[in-house]
């Protein structure tokens, strides 16, 4: 279904592009937070994944996820709206979806600015459940909403 696309590790070189895509695609009316040099942190970090789609300097799409114990968390996922409602970030989110499998993960959580519909949306479709509403989560303006994905049932405590 998406053969087309090649889903590669970002490396150093593809942080700018990153970073602009961040800005322009989720930190739109918010300080930027996720510069250029943020980005490549996360790309050295070996309990992150950076994930790219594009060449470097021409980045379409990318996700970045982090491992802690059996957790994950999306920290960012952008696809730049010529490439939308193609198939691209589904595609990107199976990705990090198995490799998080892979990693023993037992569940993906994930923020979303509350006024970002069709995020929380895709979120939603893709078996992402709302849970709890922050307000003023970002940048202490917006509001924001946790969501999470359980990759394997929950154990009792």
């Amino acid at each position: 279904m998406f053969s087309h696309l090649t889903i590669r590790f970002a490396t150093r070189d593809d942080a700018a592009a990153v970073a602009a895509l961040s800005r322009d695609e989720i930190e739109h009316g918010l300080p930027w937070t996720w510069g250029e040099g943020r980005v490549r942190q996360a790309i050295d970090d070996p309990d992150t994944n950076v994930i790219v789609v594009g060449p470097p300097g021409a980045v379409a799409a990318f996700g970045a996820m982090f491992y802690a114990d059996d957790d994950a968390h999306l920290l960012l996922f952008a696809v730049h709206r010529s490439q939308q409602r193609q198939g691209v970030g589904t595609a990107l989110l199976q990705w990090l979806e198995q490799a998080a499998q892979a990693a023993g993960a037992r569940r993906i959580r994930v923020e979303a600015r509350m006024d970002n519909e069709a995020a929380r949306s895709f979120y939603n479709e893709r078996g992402y459940h709302e849970g709890e509403i922050v307000r003023r989560m970002y940048s202490g303006r917006l509001d924001g909403v946790r969501l999470v994905k359980w990759l394997r049932a929950q154990q009792a405590d």
